[in-house]
């Protein structure tokens, strides 16, 4: 069995990195869903060597380093590095939707997917809120989304929303959906037996006593109370700006953010270039880069590599794939 990745918006950076990598050679089985021209010209233009082999069959070994095993799927115009095009929208939602649903076959084992640019695929006329979204409502599952480096797991209880819009998407329902994923992931595709789990707080000082909010009184700490007495190990609601200290951190597998900008700019300062977003929910693996599309650097051959190769071993991990080459 192989992995699947998409390298994501073809003018940024997701070429770039497969074919970097693909350049020194990757111990798992890849195949790449992509425009092959698009990779060869982009190898070009960085000056490595690359054979693209073009195929429709899962590869069940590593390819030799040089070579990247590729499924064809075409550009719907030509595409010049860092120059998006509207047009090219409906081309990395195709590939995106072809490898999810070989996972869904079980074609694939696992997922990876590079940076996509959520802007570009609206301003097509294509509602597009990101991967995490577009992939639950593909195999009709209810995603959460986590962000992990070494040292720090960091979950989310809402996505890509406004901040205005958090407080009235914190629910009791939602709440309770997001937990029992989370602590079910982290048993069965982290092997955590009974993992801890820290609960930010939504407001300062985790509401002060219903002095700074009620959503800790009212909706979290209820929740949280209830879902505890089913065996689960929950601490929090806990404020925000002292719940990632070493004190903390050491009691925990993983955190649960209330909203995007809440937790991830600290794993990100911890862990950047080495963090992974996993897509917890699905029913297969998919994991990704932890950054956007960097089109000032497509093309440059400056781009680096450590967080798609970070994925890349975590979907291996978390997957059994065999790895060496």
């Amino acid at each position: 069995m192989s992995i699947v990745l998409t390298p994501g918006e073809p003018a940024g950076i997701g070429p770039d990195l497969v074919l970097k990598l693909a350049a020194r050679g990757l111990d798992m089985p890849l195949l790449a869903i992509a425009d092959p021209d698009l990779l060869r010209q982009r190898a070009e233009i960085l000056e490595l060597d690359i054979d693209i082999l073009e195929t429709e069959t899962p590869p069940e070994t590593p390819a030799a380093p040089g070579n990247l095993r590729v499924r064809p799927v075409s550009l719907s115009t030509p595409c010049r590095a860092g120059r998006l095009s509207e047009k090219n929208a409906s081309y990395v939602l195709k590939c995106l939707r072809i490898a999810a649903n070989g996972c869904l076959s079980g074609e694939f084992k696992a997922l990876v997917t590079g940076p996509i640019h959520k802007g570009i695929i609206n301003d097509a006329g294509i509602t597009f809120s990101g991967h995490t979204e577009f992939l639950a409502e593909l195999s009709d599952s209810y995603p959460v989304m986590m962000l992990a480096c070494p040292g720090l797991r960091v979950a989310l209880a809402t996505t890509h929303l406004p901040l205005r819009e958090v407080s009235d998407a914190i629910t009791p329902e939602l709440l309770e959906k997001v937990i029992t994923v989370l602590h079910r992931d982290l048993q069965q595709k982290f092997s955590l037996r009974q993992p801890k789990i820290l609960v930010c707080g939504l407001n300062p000082h985790a509401g002060e006593g219903g002095h700074l909010g009620r959503e800790e009184m009212e909706i979290i700490e209820p929740v949280l109370e209830k879902m505890r007495s089913t065996g689960m190990h929950l601490l929090g609601p806990l404020p925000a700006d002292t719940l990632f200290t070493p004190g903390y951190m050491e009691l925990a597998d993983a955190v649960l953010a209330m909203y995007h900008d809440q937790g991830l700019p600290v794993l990100k300062h911890k862990g950047f270039g080495q963090a992974v977003n996993i897509t917890l929910g699905l029913p297969f693996i998919r994991t990704s880069v932890d950054h956007g599309t960097a089109l000032e650097l497509a093309g440059s051959g400056k781009a680096e590599t450590g967080s798609m190769l970070a994925a890349l071993d975590m979907a291996a991990s978390m997957s059994g794939i065999r790895r060496g080459l």
